[in-house]
């Protein structure tokens, strides 16, 4: 008997990049070797001090047991310390911290958490499409609100306002932006915040990306009234090549959190303890491990330029994040028809923009998340096989 997949599986789909792989894992079992520029999976090790951190405390006897759904001390004292050094916001660590095992974990925990069928929850158009999944999956219904480049890629709050916003309980925003490197412009958190506080929204924000090309990370949290409204989400996956260990954080005010963990304690046993004391020592690095990390993305990132220069692309070079996010040449139907043809033609896979959403149709996103021998090698592909369009660029 073929058991009927639930419910609420019945809208959401197979995550694209898993089904994108196992394409390109094709294409290279049959010898293409593509080289893949999709995925924002840092390749660069984690700072030493954090392998030496897991190796030692993973040789200890006593470390290998269940360990708590909060986390232990340590690293919830450690991320505090963090938001208080880099973005000044003061937290507590026994109530207003509280580690997952990846952030993305957390998308999925707050939806669970507080979304059921009957409400509505506002999502970005481009953005993330976890978001979108973990909406459904909780049984609610996901409603996109527009961003564009005409507006720099801020939420239009005005627009929202003329919309019926009575079953809305929550809103996802994400500033650094992904997939178009936006920054949120002066007074977009404020304004944000009020919007929540006006509408009684749970205002989720999901900040991954604040330390890539950044010189000024910044916190939802720091804005005033924001812990009254808002969670906000963290991770080490990037500011700290730690994708694979699944360490992320949420904060924001206790009885939210609470919340939360009622239902986290129910999906894990919490965090292997080693990884716990690994992320410790990450979160104590100073800003010179991310002006090292920078400097590495930002040769990547003129490397990326240039390829896109030689398909025609236009972009803005002051984005911020590990992706270049540009606007496909005249002459292709939408971004899924240049990645297509860059992945057939010269065997380099490049993200088309509309698997973020109707907006992002017309653009195309490209990782910084291989090295500059790669990017030189996927420039030359491109030139033998594709013809070189004009250089622009915005």
């Amino acid at each position: 008997m073929q058991p009927t997949v639930a419910k609420r599986l019945q809208h959401t789909e197979e995550y694209y990049f898993s089904r994108k792989l196992r394409e390109i894992d094709d294409m290279n079992k049959a010898g293409a070797n593509v080289i893949n520029l999709g995925i924002g999976s840092p390749d660069l090790p984690p700072h030493p001090s954090v392998v030496a951190a897991l190796n030692e405390h993973a040789a200890k006897p006593g470390t290998h047991a269940y360990q708590g759904y909060k986390g232990i001390p340590a690293l919830r004292q450690a991320m505090a310390a963090w938001y208080g050094r880099f973005y000044g916001v003061t937290l507590d660590a026994e109530r207003e911290v509280l580690p997952l095992i990846g952030s993305k974990e957390g998308i999925m925990h707050i939806c669970m958490t507080f979304l059921q069928e009957g409400d509505e929850a506002l999502i970005p158009d481009p953005g993330y499409p976890t978001y979108r999944s973990a909406v459904q999956l909780s049984g609610a219904t996901p409603v996109t609100y527009s961003l564009s480049a005409a507006n720099g890629w801020q939420p239009d709050l005005a627009a929202l306002e003329r919309t019926d916003l009575s079953r809305v309980k929550l809103m996802w925003v994400n500033y650094p932006h992904m997939p178009t490197g936006a920054q949120p412009l002066a007074g977009t958190f404020t304004q944000l915040v009020a919007f929540a506080k006006k509408h009684q929204i749970l205002l989720c924000h999901d900040n991954p990306y604040s330390f890539i090309l950044n010189d000024q990370p910044a916190s939802l949290l720091a804005t005033p009234g924001a812990m009254e409204v808002a969670l906000e989400l963290n991770s080490l996956s990037k500011s700290g090549n730690m994708a694979g260990w699944r360490v992320g954080m949420l904060a924001g005010r206790a009885e939210l959190l609470n919340d939360v963990l009622r239902f986290k304690s129910n999906m894990d046993s919490g965090m292997f303890q080693p990884v716990q004391m690994a992320a410790v020592a990450a979160l104590e690095l100073g800003p010179e491990w991310y002006a090292e990390l920078n400097a590495i993305y930002a040769a990547r990132r003129k490397k990326v330029f240039e390829l896109l220069n030689l398909l025609g692309c236009r972009y803005d070079t002051a984005q911020t994040g590990m992706f270049v996010w540009a606007e496909i040449p005249a002459g292709y139907k939408d971004g899924f028809a240049v990645s297509d043809e860059v992945l057939q033609k010269a065997h380099v896979f490049i993200t088309p923009g509309g698997i973020f959403g109707a907006n992002g149709n017309g653009y195309i996103r490209v990782s910084l998340c291989r090295s500059e021998q790669v990017f030189e090698e996927a420039i030359a592909r491109v030139q033998q096989s594709i013809p070189v369009s004009q250089t622009v660029k915005i």
